[in-house]
């Protein structure tokens, strides 16, 4: 194996013809360990395999040469692998070349290659011709041999189609691809509805990951006293997230007391009193990078819940449930939105932003909106078997003194539903007269 060191203004290509594999990653099942707290029931193969099998069976249908992808989560969604993950979030830097047909090419951060070459969906690996030029302010120089390379890689592999697929980039490299000849297109929409329907293996994913955000819950639950802060509690939840196998949580949704009401705000140094209601929703991406979605909201004793908090706690329970119980395999989106728990008017103003949406790698498609704002954020579609969806509910009113948060995940089957978030809700809200 030869490495080329890099130099920024002349990039060479890096030749893998030798993968590295350490011998402790070997699956005894045929597939590729990531780490040693990722369960071994999951066929990592079957993994990788299926979820670009269904990539390239969407690309050949749509007629793209190639796609390149920028956006770590759909890296991750093709082929497996990560590297430094949060860095590439806001650095499109590091990208793919998939082709219909033809080899999986990652352009690499440098000196990094070896973490995604012992995968067997990734051919080859080269150094990105795009690292360091936008901090460096050579954007303009980099994107020529950018494109040209990519050209020629789709003249190479592409089929004879110069259609070519970007997820997200500059609008410089898309411009310099079209003057050379592609036919370029933002799919970064066909890409999600690509991914809305899970293969079995990434549904086990999701149910591993949910395992372990429902124990950081959990933790999160029995740290919850008079005097603890906010910063507090979110750093238990972290904690057990990475503890288990997890990766990151997206948002920093735990608040307390007046701060539950308005929704979305985050968490901060307020210590909290005896009494008051704690909100959190775990948007943790967990195990294989695959998200669990789900909110409770509990108190902080002594004592027991007021009547206004059993109250909002009801209503969103009720929410929560009804819509869970309407959900039908097959039923348009437009259908659910109609047929919706009707949210009483005084906390309409401040409802969550959907009726359900889409759950994979993080929050995705499909979206479903209230019906009052179907014609401003809703679209067409219907829920089909192997989606994920999570459940939505606040109820809050404007100018109150707290707010519930609450949402279930679940698996769209063959027959109905699959709860997957299987955390308790709290029997002293739910028992006994307002």
């Amino acid at each position: 194996m030869s490495i080329v060191v890099f130099d920024p203004h002349t990039v060479e290509d890096v030749d893998f013809a030798d993968r590295m594999r350490h011998p402790s990653m070997q699956d005894p099942s045929g597939g590729m360990w990531l780490s040693d707290t990722e369960p071994s029931f999951i066929d990592t193969n079957a993994l990788r395999k299926g979820r670009l099998a269904k990539l390239r069976a969407w690309m050949a249908k749509a007629n793209y040469g190639a796609i390149i992808l920028f956006d770590p989560y759909n890296q991750r969604y093709a082929t497996g692998s990560r590297n430094m993950f949060g860095y590439f979030l806001r650095n499109s830097t590091r990208y793919f070349f998939i082709p219909t047909e033809g080899p999986v090419i990652l352009f690499e951060y440098p000196q990094s290659y070896h973490v995604s070459t012992v995968l067997d969906t990734v051919d080859e690996a080269r150094p990105s011709k795009l690292v360091w030029s936008s901090v460096s302010g050579r954007d303009d120089e980099t994107v020529g041999p950018f494109a040209d390379e990519i050209v020629d890689l789709l003249k190479t592999h592409g089929g004879g189609s110069m259609k070519i697929g970007l997820d997200r980039c500059s609008h410089l490299q898309a411009v310099a691809l079209e003057k050379r000849g592609c036919e370029v297109k933002d799919c970064q929409g066909e890409i999600l509805a690509v991914r809305a329907v899970k293969t079995p293996e990434e549904v086990k994913c999701l149910q591993a990951s949910m395992a372990g955000a429902e124990a950081a819950v959990a933790a999160v639950r029995e740290a919850i006293r008079p005097g603890v802060s906010e910063n507090e509690l979110f750093a238990v939840m972290y904690h057990e997230v990475i503890r288990q196998g997890g990766e990151f949580i997206e948002t920093r949704l735990l608040t307390s007391g007046q701060r539950t009401n308005p929704w979305f705000n985050e968490a901060s140094g307020r210590k909290i009193r005896p009494g008051e209601l704690v909100a959190l929703d775990t948007d943790t991406i967990g195990c294989y990078g695959y998200y669990s979605d789900f909110s409770r909201t509990f108190r902080c004793g002594p004592g027991k819940p007021t009547s206004y908090q059993k109250m909002l706690y009801r209503m969103a329970h009720d929410q929560v449930q009804h819509n869970i119980g309407i959900v039908k395999p097959g039923m348009a989106f437009r259908e659910i939105a109609e047929k919706a728990w009707k949210i009483p008017s005084r906390f309409v103003d401040q409802r969550y932003t959907s009726v359900m949406h889409g759950v994979g790698m993080h929050g995705e498609t499909p979206f479903i909106a209230h019906s009052i704002d179907y014609e401003t954020y809703g679209r067409e579609g219907h829920l089909v078997p192997g989606m994920v969806v999570s459940v939505e509910s606040y109820i809050g009113e404007k100018g109150g003194k707290e707010g519930v948060k609450l949402e279930d995940e679940i698996l769209i089957t063959e027959t109905g539903t699959e709860l997957f978030s299987r955390f308790p809700y709290e029997d002293e809200f739910l028992e006994g007269e307002i």
